[in-house]
């Protein structure tokens, strides 16, 4: 409603509103696409088309509201009072440039909560990646992409959108490279796939700092997310449960380490790149942004688990949108089933 050719002033200035309408739909269309990595030939298509637009409506749109409205409570974390829509909001909470938030914790939460309600794949072992001129076509795609969804997140060719394009580089390389020299240590393989996983999860690292931190902090990040991440990968066999895109372990635990660190290593020199104004993170003596992101990480990992398992329970119980397959059709395999 109200979306035309006039930008919105306070959140992408220098663009049409339909542009960043069209911009944010993107963002909108892809999170519930990383949920089914989690939870393949387990969900039937028919629901899976409701719980979409579910799931969209009471838990992406809920949570990118508290993080990037002006005046959503995260995004004002140290001013509550002033979230009200007749005050002036101060700004001063919780970063997030790129969707840390409400793209990688909520959807990774999603996934965990649903792959958590399907149980394990009935007709297939658990498998690993086979085709690796597959894997490394999609990781060249989707880093790629990361470019426009890291990048275009300032809303404007500037100087802090190279930044953040730099930033994003840097950090997936370096988490791909750290991938890869950690594994080694208990393989002693040098792993293409590997490289790839770390590289990915390096992207979903840097996408909440992005547009906050220098080229020095996104290395830094890179290493410490790729170790963190691959350890966090090693959890799943022993906790038993079957995420079969590490949708949970990349993007959950992802985001997590991403949105903590970016309270640490955010310096305002970066944001005032395209004339934003904020006081930093831990390095510039304002350890309490550590702390509002730890805020943001338990409200939208609690917040998404919890929703995204009611919402699984509730569309079950409609006629005809039961969730699951018969024994028989997971047997012969979802690509099968028309729906």
């Amino acid at each position: 409603m109200g979306v035309n050719a006039n930008a919105f002033a306070l959140t992408a200035g220098a663009v049409p509103g339909i542009a960043f309408c069209l911009y944010q739909l993107q963002f909108a269309a892809i999170t519930p696409s990383i949920i089914f990595g989690s939870v393949a030939e387990r969900m039937r298509i028919l629901p899976s088309m409701v719980f979409i637009f579910v799931w969209s409506t009471l838990v992406y749109n809920f949570v990118a509201n508290w993080t990037w409205n002006n005046h959503g409570w995260l995004r004002n974390l140290s001013c509550l009072d002033t979230t009200g829509l007749d005050k002036v909001a101060c700004g001063l909470g919780a970063l997030d440039f790129a969707g840390g938030g409400p793209v990688h914790i909520a959807s990774g939460f999603a996934g965990l909560a649903c792959c958590i309600y399907f149980g394990k794949r009935k007709n297939i072992p658990v498998s690993h990646p086979h085709n690796l001129t597959q894997v490394f076509l999609g990781t060249t795609l989707i880093w790629f992409g990361w470019y426009g969804f890291n990048g275009g997140s300032a809303g404007a060719a500037t100087a802090r959108a190279a930044m953040a394009a730099m930033v994003t580089t840097l950090c997936a390389s370096f988490s791909g490279i750290s991938w890869v020299l950690f594994e080694y240590l208990f393989t002693k393989k040098l792993s293409g796939v590997g490289f790839c996983t770390g590289a990915i999860t390096g992207l979903v690292v840097i996408t909440p700092a992005s547009g906050f931190v220098a080229p020095w902090a996104a290395a830094i990040m890179g290493i410490i997310g790729g170790i963190s991440v691959n350890l966090a990968l090693k959890f799943k066999d022993w906790l038993g449960y079957d995420d079969a895109l590490d949708a949970f372990g990349i993007h959950g635990m992802g985001g997590l380490v991403g949105n903590v660190l970016t309270g640490v290593f955010a310096q305002s020199w970066v944001a005032s790149l395209d004339g934003a104004v904020n006081p930093g993170g831990a390095v510039e003596g304002h350890w309490i942004l550590i702390g509002y992101q730890l805020v943001a990480c338990v409200s939208i990992a609690f917040y998404s688990f919890v929703v995204t398992y009611l919402i699984l329970m509730v569309i079950n119980k409609i006629p005809g949108l039961s969730l699951h397959f018969t024994p028989e059709q997971e047997l012969i395999g979802s690509d099968l089933e028309e729906m």
